[in-house]
């Protein structure tokens, strides 16, 4: 038997409950597929409130070096507690372990109920920057020292005309653009994906964003011979063409925030971010993940959805080279949705909980 060690952090809310039901999915398909001769050996790491209780800080340093060690991890949602000194454990983990490409395909499941009126029209990938932008959380409150020596200093050596305010820095560089793009041209032609769209706001902010989309560009004279059209969209313009012509995109690629506002739009064509995975993903290391949250307004946590969570498992078996693995688990959730079951929030019968919802799926393997 081959063992396969994988690293898991459970999350906090209902991130236990997912992911119990997960791995159960996860497992059992590694076994239909390999009838035994493979076998995952489930690693846990700590973040979140689980690893305040034990070890006494959110994001301990040996989560960290083992995430380096083993390369490869699969994530619950984490809660950055107020006054916690981070403004996001996601975002924390993303720069720390330098996970510059955030992959989030949004593609319908056949039975799910959509608030558009062709929700099978909307299949993209999005590449979204993950270490740059406002995200950066460079920024300072107004009237704090900080932002009065900025102002002061922008006021009379460049020429700008600013009152007390709250300040930030919106960084956008050439290295990091360009790495981006080269990973989704990669994954463009690994995949037959034939189009890659650069969204920006370059129109108003022009040499970030301008230079964003300038950059990519750049990158782009490598594809002469691989059959790959690049074209561009304004930020703005990219939501109502969403909508009204989503068959006319691929792959976008986007500076960080574009990205957050546009995955979250996108998923909701489909039927919501409880059903869309996600994939942070650098040049060594992999770490996927649900792209919700914990969902403290849950009142019966062990009700809730894990297919973001499951499907987020399916590209991390995509990632390993496990295709047969990563078809199995996506058919047989459409399947089961068909037939009407699914937790609550999808459900056209009875919504089952998460562990019965898992249970269902494994039997339309």
């Amino acid at each position: 038997m081959e063992k396969i060690n994988i690293l898991y952090i459970e999350g906090d809310g209902i991130g236990p409950y997912i992911m119990q039901a997960a791995m159960k999915v996860w497992n059992s398909a590694i076994d239909y597929v390999f009838n035994g001769k493979k076998k995952i050996i489930w690693k846990e790491i700590y973040a979140g409130k689980k690893a305040l209780e034990k070890f006494g800080e959110l994001l301990p340093q040996e989560t960290l070096d083992l995430l380096k060690e083993y390369k490869i991890g699969i994530k619950g949602p984490l809660e950055t507690p107020v006054g916690s000194g981070y403004r996001s454990l996601n975002v924390a983990l993303r720069q720390k372990l330098d996970l510059y490409a955030c992959i989030r395909p949004v593609k319908y499941i056949k039975g799910i109920e959509a608030p558009v009126k062709n929700p099978e029209n909307v299949d993209i990938i999005i590449f979204r920057e993950n270490t740059e932008d406002v995200y950066a959380g460079i920024e300072w409150e107004e009237d704090s020292k900080e932002s009065n020596i900025l102002i002061d200093f922008l006021n009379k050596n460049l020429g700008v005309n600013l009152n007390k305010a709250s300040i930030g820095i919106k960084p956008i560089s050439e290295y990091k653009t360009k790495r981006l793009m080269r990973k989704t041209i990669k994954y463009a032609i690994e995949n037959n994906r034939k189009k890659i769209t650069i969204v920006h706001k370059g129109n108003i902010m022009k040499y970030t964003e301008g230079n964003f989309r300038k950059w990519c560009y750049e990158v782009a004279k490598e594809l002469k011979d691989k059959n790959i059209e690049v074209d561009d969209i304004i930020a703005d313009n990219m939501f109502q063409q969403l909508l009204l012509n989503p068959k006319n995109f691929d792959i976008l690629i986007t500076p960080n925030l574009n990205g957050d506002y546009l995955s979250d739009a996108a998923a909701a064509q489909i039927g919501g971010i409880g059903i869309v995975p996600g994939a942070n993903i650098g040049d060594e290391i992999a770490l996927f993940e649900p792209t919700h949250g914990t969902a403290p307004g849950i009142k019966n946590p062990e009700m809730a959805n894990p297919t973001s969570l499951i499907l987020s498992g399916v590209m991390m078996f995509e990632y390993m080279g496990f295709k047969e693995v990563a078809y199995l688990i996506r058919n047989s959730i459409e399947k089961t949705i068909l037939e009407g079951y699914a937790t609550i929030d999808i459900a056209k019968n009875k919504g089952l909980s998460a562990k019965e919802y898992a249970e269902k799926i494994i039997e339309n393997f």
